[in-house]
């Protein structure tokens, strides 16, 4: 097996079975073979193999293609199955779609997450397109008596010009399913130049029956005999049940079960609550409202958003008890410098608020499990939930069901292991469904955030140190879920002396992934702090930007690195940078100060522009917002210009704009007024009217466009996000003289004059 260059460090021969179906047909699976260490030394045999994707073609030539990974509203459901159509050459009109339910033994990387499908699926979901048009091709040049060089297909249809011969991929898909698949590394791709189905603005595969109400999402399961729970935990989080008036709870109406659940210590498993089984979900609920239990909260109840930021601000003024990168001498730099600015940046905790609370529905019989979960990690959580309940992963069936909205907080598989709990506890099919305030206060929280910066320019007005203390959440050497930063976000390597050092406090509330994670905040404090330092350069903020990205020292390195991977690849198989390009970003950048008309707008007073970029899960965006303020502190976004680089092409333009202009507005969502507070432990927040989302009226017009670069295509669910929150930040300061060191905004008096 020969080794290639990916993110992954590890590649795997891929490989094209075919077989006839009862009633004519034809039926592909592309495989992978798993990377184990006994894979690397010995032969893999075909069922050691694991599938990729399946292409199924029926005699009247309708193409179903079975798309294997959760579909969160992301629209993976519809942009996975039109690479294998294109590839295929079939008329996207005669392609059905339809969901994969988890079988590790058939099917790959079955999750949602880290905008990771375009990059991951790219090549693979191609070859298995191109692989099974060249066996129809095969199959009818074999009938005639042709070589297969001599015919092409166009639209589900092989043609023989020269003979003005033709036949649909229909009537030649049986005899296609014995001919020798071929090795699909080597299989011809077309040229994207051809292309008629990516690039082009296809609708979501579910978009009609969505609007017209058809049931589509883990909320709308049902089954017969299916009874309804509800799951009280904690109001602290991992609290133990001491007691509870479960005989009281078992004779409201219509109640069935109602029992303690001892569970364990871990946030993101099954925890201890009281479980509420009856016949509607209405009169589970009603019954819940009798609850009283008397809890064990743990020593997680000492905690507050407020000892935070007091931990924090002390640790702050300490020496940090790690260093994560150290470039040249910060502190000789700062000292020479002709200005220093210091500032400290803070961003709270931040809830998922997905619009479908969290749910599963689960049936236990006969020693087996069967469930129906809108999961972005439908593996991990059967594992979990063989884990807790003693179970073989084989003996549980996982269907994976369309999520209202993930956002990473269905990354954590919390739901599916208490459905499944309840229902080897009753034995008959439950579906479990949360409150939003389960969903609001038992959530998997965007962390806190304490960055104390001090920076430097010299006389030129470049920027020459940079300093970061991060406070942040962990114990030791490890940060808590999602609270980490790396010593390679920027501008590392683009400042000679870089120094950036982290401390860390321990939490009991459970953290977790939400939308850029990490970038979502980071970005807000790295880029405003970059326009604190341009004025106080005298600078423009975006020429400061664009000089810096020119100027890093790391720039040529990292160039070099990159063309030399590049000469060894076609530009339309080279793989993605894996770090930070500043050539890439430069573009961007450059393009939304033009579309945006940066510096050429006059503006009246009390209404600014602010720019801002960052790189995100491969994404490079730059945006530039530009809002007005009242006299009274009265915010209003006018308008965002976002520009972003995620590769060579854009598989559905459609679906990408949507990606982006929602990423941006729910990033500014965050910067607006979102926030969760700790209090004795417990989450103070709890539905849309204190924790709000974005409304109708604050949704402005996001002008989207796209840098088509060399390299191949990466995800789009993510890195729209992280510049906006910044971008918006800086307008404030270009409108009002105020810096935003803090949010979310409406906590911020922005008055002025």
């Amino acid at each position: 097996m020969t080794a290639k260059t990916k993110t992954s460090g590890v590649d795997r021969r891929e490989f094209l079975r075919a077989t006839a179906i009862v009633g004519g047909g034809l039926l592909l699976a592309s495989y992978l073979e798993p990377i184990t260490a006994i894979a690397s030394i010995a032969p893999v045999t075909p069922s050691d193999s694991s599938l990729n994707a399946f292409i199924r073609i029926t005699p009247d030539g309708i193409v179903t293609i079975i798309s294997k990974n959760p579909e969160t509203g992301q629209g993976v459901k519809t942009m996975l199955p039109m690479l294998i159509a294109e590839e295929l050459d079939v008329d996207w009109k005669n392609v059905r779609v339809e969901q994969a339910s988890l079988d590790t033994k058939q099917y790959t990387q079955q999750f949602a997450g880290g905008s990771t499908a375009t990059p991951n699926n790219w090549l693979p979901m191609r070859r298995a397109g191109a692989a099974g048009r060249a066996m129809l091709v095969s199959a009818a040049a074999t009938a005639w008596g042709v070589p297969a060089s001599e015919c092409d297909t166009e639209k589900g249809v092989v043609r023989h010009r020269a003979s003005n011969r033709s036949v649909s991929y229909g009537a030649i898909a049986t005899s296609a399913a014995s001919v020798p698949a071929p090795d699909l590394a080597t299989v011809p791709l077309r040229d994207p130049k051809t292309f008629t189905i990516v690039g082009t603005r296809v609708r979501g595969v579910d978009n009609h029956a969505i609007v017209t109400g058809k049931p589509m999402y883990g909320i709308d399961v049902t089954m017969p005999g299916m009874l309804y729970a509800t799951f009280a935990k904690s109001p602290v989080f991992g609290g133990k049940v001491v007691s509870a008036n479960l005989a009281e709870v078992k004779g409201q109406p219509g109640v069935r079960h109602a029992f303690v659940v001892e569970g364990g210590t871990a946030l993101n498993g099954l925890l201890g609550g009281v479980a509420i089984v009856a016949d509607s979900w209405w009169l589970a609920n009603k019954a819940r409202r009798t609850l009283k239990v008397t809890w064990n909260e743990g020593a997680t109840t000492a905690q507050s958003s407020a000892s935070f930021a007091t931990q924090a601000a002390a640790l702050a003024t300490q020496t940090p008890q790690r260093a994560l990168r150290t470039d040249g001498d910060a502190n000789a730099a700062l000292g020479g410098a002709v200005k220093v600015v210091r500032a400290a940046y803070y961003y709270p905790f931040i809830a998922h608020a997905p619009l479908e609370p969290q749910n599963c529905t689960a049936h236990y019989r006969d020693g087996k499990l069967e469930i129906w979960a809108p999961s972005q990690t439908p593996e991990p959580g059967r594992g979990l939930v063989a884990r807790t309940l003693g179970m073989k992963e084989d003996d549980i069936t996982v269907h994976i069901v369309r999520a209202g909205g993930g956002f990473g907080r269905r990354l954590s598989n919390d739901y599916m292991v208490e459905a499944a709990w309840i229902a080897k506890e009753t034995g008959v099919p439950v579906k479990l469904l949360w409150t939003r305030e389960d969903d609001m206060q038992h959530d998997f929280y965007r962390p806190a955030g304490f960055h104390n910066l001090t920076g430097a320019v010299d006389e030129a007005g470049q920027l020459v140190a940079w300093q970061n203390h991060f406070v942040s959440f962990g114990e030791g050497q490890n940060f808590a879920p999602s609270a980490g930063i790396s010593p390679t976000e920027f501008p590392a390597s683009f400042v000679p002396n870089y120094s950036l050092a982290a401390s860390v406090m321990p939490i009991g509330v459970p953290t977790g992934a939400l939308r850029a994670p990490g970038s979502n905040g980071i970005a807000f404090a790295a880029q405003s702090f970059i326009d604190e330092l341009s004025h106080a350069a005298g600078r423009d903020p975006l020429r400061f930007r664009l000089d810096l990205l020119s100027n890093g020292p790391g720039l040529t390195k990292a160039r070099a690195a990159l063309n030399a991977v590049a000469e060894k690849a076609a530009p339309d198989v080279r793989p993605a940078a894996p770090t930070f390009d500043g050539d890439r970003m430069r573009a961007v950048l450059e393009l939304v100060a033009q579309r945006s008309g940066w510096g050429m707008r006059t503006l009246p007073r009390g209404t600014g522009m602010g720019v801002a970029f960052h790189f995100s899960h491969r994404g490079y965006f730059a945006e530039v917002v530009q809002a007005s303020v009242s006299r009274a502190g009265k915010l209003k976004v006018e308008k965002v210009w976002a520009v972003g680089d995620v590769g060579s092409e854009i598989i559905n333009p459609s679906n990408a704009e949507n990606q982006s202009q929602g990423a941006v507005l729910d990033g500014l969502a965050q910067a607006l007024a979102q926030e969760i507070t700790i209090e004795r432990g417990r989450t103070v927040q709890s539905n849309f009217h204190d924790f709000q989302l974005l409304r109708h009226v604050q949704a402005v017009p996001v002008d989207v466009h796209f840098l088509k670069s060399t390299f191949p295509p990466t995800g789009l669910g993510e890195p729209a996000l992280p510049p906006v929150i910044p971008a918006l930040c800086n307008a404030i300061f270009a409108a009002t003289g105020k810096r935003v060191r803090s949010l979310p905004l409406s906590k911020q008096d922005l008055k002025w004059g």
